[in-house]
């Protein structure tokens, strides 16, 4: 049985994997409310789209940060490349099907469950399929237990998240969201990773696929500056009601202008 270290750098990893996840929750929190807010079905739609992709995109980094202090005692560890994309893929998609549920439905509560449910099995699918993506020597083994404990938080993670989408509108409470929703998927990841028990065959056999450094790093790096990058475009985009009050002074001042030149007498 080969000794597993889920975090080789110390705290590094986990601490940058749950900021990650944090900053993925809060995008995706405040495009869900814009996208509910929303006076045109457009406006809606790439709201969402938005809001998809920044919560598929922060889960997929947080996890692969996270895996970057991955180690087994015994064997190199490479990943799968198609594999890889493919887990970022599903997770876009997955969690994509439950924003627009949310989005969309007409029936609340029945539109909670339905997102809630669809995104968390997205968020653990994500996990599973980027595991999947491991080659190492030997063989990778879990415990089921554990692996459907970590399977309901993502469920119960993602439905709060949601619910926090289509009741909370400050946005210091969405910020108060997302830590906890960072925290969940944080803690779901970590409990899917207590459920792994790998056995090593010691080979000096070329392992097939990329290491960590040559393909994860380099795209988390990417993924975390687009991140970074849609939160600054969000945070100064003005909302619904910052265009409706823009609006009603622009319309009082040209009432004052022609107030103030109309003739009189």
């Amino acid at each position: 049985m080969g000794h597993l270290d889920h975090a080789a750098y110390g705290w590094l990893t986990p601490a940058l994997s749950y900021v990650m996840a944090s900053i993925g929750a809060a995008l995706g929190l405040r495009c869900t409310v814009r996208a509910l807010a929303a006076t045109t079905g457009t406006s809606r739609r790439n709201w969402l789209l938005t809001a998809a992709s920044a919560i598929g995109t922060g889960i997929w980094t947080m996890h692969f940060v996270a895996m970057l202090g991955f180690h087994v005692t015994g064997t190199e560890i490479r990943y799968n490349v198609p594999l890889t994309i493919l887990s970022l893929l599903v997770a876009m998609i997955v969690v994509g099907a439950g924003v627009f549920a949310v989005g969309y439905g007409k029936d609340r509560g029945r539109a909670l469950v339905l997102g809630g449910l669809t995104t968390g099995l997205g968020v653990a699918s994500m996990h599973y399929l980027g595991m999947a993506a491991l080659r190492l020597h030997g063989s990778v083994s879990y415990e089921p237990l554990t692996v459907g404990l970590s399977v309901a938080i993502a469920v119960v993670a993602a439905t709060a998240a949601l619910w926090a989408a289509l009741n909370i509108k400050s946005p210091v409470a969405v910020a108060v969201a997302s830590l906890v929703m960072g925290g969940a998927v944080s803690s779901m990841h970590y409990t899917g990773m207590l459920a792994v028990a790998v056995e090593v065959t010691p080979s000096d056999a070329a392992l097939p696929g990329a290491t960590a450094m040559q393909f994860i790093f380099p795209l988390a790096v990417g993924l975390g500056s687009y991140l970074f990058i849609t939160s600054a475009f969000v945070a100064l985009s003005p909302t619904a009601d910052e265009r409706e009050a823009s609006a009603m002074a622009s319309a009082d001042l040209r009432l004052g202008e022609r107030a103030a030149t109309a003739p009189t007498g």
